[in-house]
């Protein structure tokens, strides 16, 4: 042992550099900050610190990756502070021909019409509904629930009624759950069954637990299946249940619960 070096007491492991400094491991970037406050997206939040508008205790960070600490450090937007919003949780009846996202670069109308006036703080789609799809579209300012909805590991059943160009039967229901490849992706539905059906189309039901894009649409395409409509009705255990087209409700406590802890 070198002479300089102080002696070990009783072969005692040394801490981890962190155990000195607990904060570190609970700093995150600014740009998840902006989120995690309700404030704006990721993406959103990383144009604002681009363009100068974010200081951290009075000073202006470009960073998007600068280590905050949401309970201890001053964010300010042009030179606001920024608070936390009051949780929002929120369901909407998806109208079809409405794009799910809070701008358009094609000026088409978005789901946000819908809340238009309403006195909200700033909320984000949890998932996505494509622009010919209806259903139930869920929103809020809590990321944390929101990703743990969205994220793939959860599974969280989303339930879809779909009319198609074909006749189906229980076979075509089975040959949905047995799955295809289609571009590198394997599309399956965890569970399908026919509704009702008529001479030239049918009505399915199909429950997903994946969100591959445009999931539901690309599988029944690779089966030379047509969707004429999709509609989602529930996500997990929340139903769309009699909800009008085009309105907004809040969830309760319990649906918020059930949905994401």
């Amino acid at each position: 042992m070198n002479a300089s070096e102080p002696p070990r007491q009783g072969g005692s492991k040394q801490r981890p550099r962190f155990a000195r400094h607990p904060e570190r491991r609970t700093a995150t970037s600014l740009a998840r900050a902006l989120s995690k406050l309700g404030f704006a997206s990721r993406s959103q939040a990383r144009e604002l610190i681009a363009a100068g508008r974010v200081r951290v205790n009075g000073a202006v960070r470009r960073d998007a990756e600068w280590r905050v600490h949401l309970t201890n450090d001053r964010i300010e937007v042009d030179a606001e502070p920024v608070r936390s919003a009051p949780r929002v949780y929120l369901m909407l009846n998806k109208p079809r021909g409405l794009v799910t996202s809070a701008s358009d670069e094609h000026g088409r109308p978005t789901v946000f019409v819908c809340l238009a006036g309403m006195d909200l703080p700033r909320v984000s789609p949890v998932g996505r509904l494509d622009k010919a799809s209806e259903g139930l579209l869920l929103f809020t300012n809590d990321t944390t629930w929101a990703n743990r909805i969205s994220a793939p590991a959860s599974h969280v059943p989303k339930t879809y009624h779909v009319q198609v160009d074909r006749v189906a039967d229980g076979a075509f229901a089975a040959r949905l759950e047995r799955g295809v490849q289609v571009d590198g992706d394997f599309l399956a539905a965890q569970a399908a069954r026919v509704l009702r059906g008529g001479t030239r189309n049918s009505w399915l039901e199909v429950v997903l637990v994946e969100g591959k894009n445009r999931h539901l649409r690309r599988l029944l395409a690779a089966l030379d299946t047509r969707v004429l409509r999709l509609l989602r009705v529930a996500v997990g255990s929340l139903p769309l249940g009699d909800l009008a087209k085009g309105q907004f409700r809040r969830l309760t406590p319990a649906e918020v619960a059930a949905l994401g802890g």
